[in-house]
């Protein structure tokens, strides 16, 4: 049984107790929040678990095996460094921190230490992304020419990171997931319409080696909630419709057919392949139990996560390059091999 201590219970946090809950082989021992009167109310609901403002205290408690924290993003390597030092299993929310050299101080870390560390990349988790990553490692959509992903709606605004660090830390982690490809540079263009120091409208060109690349849309000022993905392949195309109930994914048996060589352009013509659409049957699970549960079995285990601390850091990086792009008017930045 492994005894996990929850930090920080604002949005995000509740839904991390909730699953860590649900497991057979983990108790939430401690939760742990600045706010007194948050605290009350999940007292309310979980009477049995204990609280707590003082961080100290959790990490004081030696029944206590992991930590969770989802914690502002600019708080991340502090509580993380204290949690690994003290010998605990830590799980880190998305964005892993601010910067790249801080991701790998705590892989460090934890690599001395043989513990698991594991960033919050809930997305990987979920059953139509993982489709997606089957459907590209098969070939049945040929070779990925280009991935869309657009994550927009009205707020919530962040104060201390802006929209590409909020949002796009999901669309980076399902791009190099099911890619399974480490990308050579990134472009940023951005604007900040409502607070002049942060972004809230960004495009990000992500590159990868082969010559394909991701086009990622984030903002906070759009007056719809759009979740969308659209994978174009050589055979066919994909689109992942997060905020679709039950057809998360459409296949397109459609692409464009490029002709054999011809001695003169006038005979150069392409044609255009039409077929069916198809929306596969997902067994829906909720995807932040699945990762909880990952949590858990690589601490019992010891084997690596789909969102392992390798796998922050490289996000991280992705962000990290963005912000350079944004600051240098939208120039290509590389990434280090």
């Amino acid at each position: 049984m492994i005894n996990i201590g929850v930090v920080g219970c604002g949005y995000w946090g509740p839904n991390l107790i909730r699953n860590f809950r649900s497991l057979t082989d983990c108790r939430v021992r401690t939760i742990c929040d600045t706010n007194p009167q948050r605290l009350d109310y999940l007292r309310q609901i979980y009477p049995d678990v204990e609280t707590t403002t003082d961080y100290s205290e959790v990490l004081k408690d030696k029944s206590i095996d992991a930590v969770a924290l989802a914690t502002p993003v600019h708080t991340h390597h502090d509580l993380a460094v204290e949690s690994l030092k003290t010998g605990r299993h830590t799980f880190i929310e998305k964005p892993m921190a601010t910067t790249s050299e801080q991701c790998k101080e705590l892989i460090g870390l934890a690599d001395e230490r043989r513990l698991t560390l594991m960033v919050g990349h809930t997305f990987v988790y979920t059953a139509p992304v993982l489709k997606i990553k089957e459907l590209i490692a098969s070939g049945e959509i040929g070779e990925v020419m280009y991935i869309s992903s657009r994550r927009l709606n009205l707020g919530l605004f962040q104060k201390d990171i802006n929209v590409a660090w909020d949002l796009a830390p999901h669309d980076v982690s399902i791009i190099l997931f099911i890619l399974d490809q480490d990308p050579v540079s990134v472009n940023c263009q951005g604007k900040a319409h409502i607070n002049p120091a942060i972004e809230d409208v960004t495009n990000m060109t992500i590159n990868f080696p082969n010559g394909g690349i991701a086009l990622v849309q984030s903002s906070w000022i759009d007056p719809r909630k759009i979740r969308e993905t659209t994978i174009v392949g050589s055979k066919k195309m994909v689109v992942y419709d997060d905020n679709e109930p039950l057809e998360k994914l459409k296949i397109y048996d459609k692409c464009v057919e490029i002709p054999p060589h011809y001695d003169t352009y006038a005979e150069f013509h392409f044609s255009y392949h039409y077929g069916d659409m198809y929306a596969p049957y997902l067994k829906q699970i909720e995807p932040l139990k699945v990762e909880c549960q990952q949590f858990i079995e690589s601490i019992n285990d010891g084997h690596i996560s789909p969102s392992s601390g390798e796998e922050g850091l490289k996000v991280v990086q992705v962000l990290e390059a963005a912000t350079r792009s944004l600051k240098n008017g939208g120039a290509e930045v590389k990434l280090a091999s």
